[in-house]
């Protein structure tokens, strides 16, 4: 067969990093490690081809080429994977599709010839023997959880590596805290199920032997999820394998706040290659952590847990949400303060939403205040349901947040906060490439003579050069990382 691995375009968001990719002459961040892991699992004698529409046209011919063309996407990805299936439609070619958004609206895309639904380690293997069998199905899904210690490596053959600015690869599936926004455990269960040492090591030496040097993303839904097999096993195998390979690769990945608890576990880390966590801390406020049962976040002191983190020498990327039931209008004011003091740059605020399946899509199910509408970005100021707050005055105190934490005095007074006390470690920065020169250069020009905060920019980087040397590609990178955040919010604004 001639498959043909398709991952849809995903629009100008936060997380895109579109503005900052610029700078780096990249065209996205991240490869769909979905498709190329799934695409190992299909016979070696298939012919396989991958495009990725955030860094490559798709085209007709691309198309036409393909027996079955083979989708993956999120929710954020609706509008662009609905564009492909119907090009497909008109061409008459059979299409495959799994994933988060069609495992979350699988009525959505009935028009799909093929669903695999769940988890692609149960149900493609099925797909692929009925369709050798000649009676493949409309709908393959499963109530099991995949066993990752038979996950094949991804196909990183399929992969232009030199379009993205950071590779991934995954450890670990599901999430042992139960937050009632997120759909996590809806779609990979509350045990955390991980791959073991040696299967992770083989993965990053094919990344190695692939010639990648850089960043490398680990996916995981919670990396410290399984703490106990984390520390006995993961990560003295990773230790040992950066010091041998000389530190190739600069890791980042999502935890949970409680991180902060265990000394042990964050010099472990570090000593791993690991430099940045993304942790959602939601908001300051108790009594919307209690609401939205985040109970690993309450009764304790967030911007010191935060601190105690960026001490050990992991920067913090933290999410934050706006619009629970429990506040009121000072929540602007006290989020807007809390993000200043922690010294969190990439500090991502959303309007809360309620994916499909997770437990405050019921809740809200149940109370009759589900709108239609949601579009999978929390940054985009749109709202799936009727909210307690009056809803005017929720979007303008949004709108008050964001225009406040990413104007250029705001963000780069919180960047001086950070960088003072953080203590960067020589190995988890990462070996410096022309990219990155390149982006330095232009940012200077960009940052530092053309847009508005050009006089912020360059009292941070005469600081970082006579105060911290260590730390000025960093200031460089947040800079870079800012002028995308005040872009994709003054974007959405304007759309709204």
């Amino acid at each position: 067969m001639k498959i043909l691995f398709v991952y849809p375009q995903y629009p100008v968001t936060y997380w895109g990093f579109q503005y900052a990719l610029k700078f780096v002459s990249k065209k996205a961040s991240f490869p769909p490690l979905g498709l190329a892991t799934i695409a190992a699992m299909f016979p070696d004698d298939d012919e396989k081809r991958l495009i990725d529409m955030n860094v490559t046209t798709l085209k007709d011919k691309d198309l036409l080429w393909a027996d079955y063309v083979m989708l993956s996407a999120m929710a954020v990805q609706r509008e662009s994977t609905r564009e492909v299936i119907d090009r497909c439609k008109a061409l008459g070619i059979k299409t495959v599709a799994g994933g988060p958004l069609f495992t979350s609206e699988p009525e959505v895309f009935d028009d799909v010839d093929h669903l695999l639904l769940n988890e692609g380690e149960i149900t493609v293997p099925k797909f692929i023997h009925d369709l050798k069998e000649n009676k493949a199905q409309h709908i393959y899904t499963s109530d099991q959880w995949a066993d990752l210690r038979e996950t094949p490596s991804p196909l990183w053959k399929l992969i232009n590596q030199k379009r993205y600015s950071t590779m991934n690869i995954q450890y670990s599936r599901g999430c042992p805290f139960n937050c009632d926004f997120c759909n996590v455990t809806t779609l990979f269960g509350h045990v955390p199920r991980t791959k073991d040492a040696p299967q992770l090591i083989k993965e990053l030496n094919a990344l190695y032997e692939s010639g990648w040097r850089g960043g490398v993303f680990f996916v995981d839904d919670n990396f410290i999820g399984n703490k106990r097999k984390l520390m006995k096993d993961i990560l003295p195998a990773l230790i040992n394998w950066m010091r041998e390979k000389n530190y190739p690769f600069a890791f980042l990945t999502e935890t949970s706040i409680n991180l902060a608890d265990d000394d042990t576990l964050m010099e472990m880390m570090v000593k791993a290659g690991f430099n940045t966590v993304f942790i959602g801390i939601e908001s300051p406020n108790e009594s919307s952590l209690a609401e939205c049962n985040k109970v690993q976040n309450k009764n304790r002191d967030l911007i010191l847990s935060v601190k105690k983190i960026q001490h050990s020498g992991l920067q913090v990327h933290g999410g934050f949400i706006v619009g629970f039931d429990n506040d009121n209008s000072t929540i602007f004011d006290s989020l807007i303060d809390f993000i200043q003091q922690s010294g969190i740059a990439a500090a991502m605020v959303g309007l809360l939403n309620a994916p499909k399946g997770t437990n405050l899509y019921q809740r809200l199910a149940g109370e009759g205040r589900l709108l239609k509408g949601f579009t999978g970005d929390n940054t985009d100021f749109s709202m799936n349901f009727i909210p307690k707050m009056d809803r005017e005055t929720l979007v303008k105190g949004y709108h008050r947040i964001v225009n406040t934490i990413y104007s250029p005095s705001r963000y780069y007074e919180r960047i001086l906060v950070f960088l003072q006390e953080y203590k960067p470690i020589a190995s988890t920065t990462g070996p410096l490439s022309f990219n990155h020169i390149l982006a330095f250069l232009k940012s200077i020009i960009r940052l530092g003579i053309i847009e508005k905060e050009r006089r912020y920019y360059w009292r941070l980087i005469f600081w970082s050069l006579i105060k911290r040397p260590q730390v000025f590609p960093l200031a460089i990178t947040l800079s870079i990382y800012g002028y995308h955040f005040r872009k994709v919010f003054e974007n959405a604004a304007l759309e709204s």
